[in-house]
């Protein structure tokens, strides 16, 4: 099974699609920060948003600062309680291994993340975290969601700040 086929769906709701919206919202702040486009957001069962991220790791100084752990940090404050069972953490990008095992930690029920991450992305592209051996919880991992919208923006981004070069791994915008 190649990955593409593995990871990206074609299908989502439109809650889904609204949360990605409201995802790439934050990327686009990280971006104006000068830190990596990436953004999160985690919505509760019911579908109420309840915690949103973005890279803040220069902004910080903070080397855990994704938008992901911003997002889970922010939605476990607001639920008040570090466990977040049956929550739906959305992102730009293919969480890296930190991040993914930061939500399997907090028990979100699924993930669904843009573009996939080359160099970083634990949920199939550089490996498969959520299918490890002896974990207590496994979340419904699923890509593709807005993912040429999200790459766009991070290959712009890198673009601009390295040339028109491109990046390896990402192509180029165009």
């Amino acid at each position: 099974m190649s990955l593409e086929s593995s990871l990206f769906f074609e299908e989502f709701s439109a809650l889904e699609e609204a949360l990605m919206a409201e995802a790439l919202r934050e990327a686009a702040l990280a971006a104006a920060q000068g830190e990596v486009p990436a953004g999160a957001v985690l919505a509760d069962p019911e579908g109420r948003l309840l915690g949103r991220g973005r890279n803040q790791m220069l902004t910080l100084a903070d080397p855990t600062a994704h938008a992901e752990i911003m997002a889970i940090r922010a939605a476990s404050l607001a639920a008040g309680n570090y466990r977040l069972t049956g929550h739906l953490l959305v992102s730009t990008l293919e969480p890296c291994p930190m991040c993914l095992m930061a939500a399997i930690h907090a028990r979100v029920g699924q993930v669904i993340f843009g573009a996939p991450e080359p160099r970083w992305g634990a949920a199939g592209s550089l490996m498969d975290l959520a299918s490890l051996a002896g974990l207590n919880h496994r979340p419904l991992v699923r890509g593709g969601l807005r993912a040429e919208a999200a790459r766009a923006m991070i290959v712009s981004f890198f673009m601009e700040r390295r040339g028109r070069g491109g990046i390896s791994g990402w192509g180029s915008p165009d």
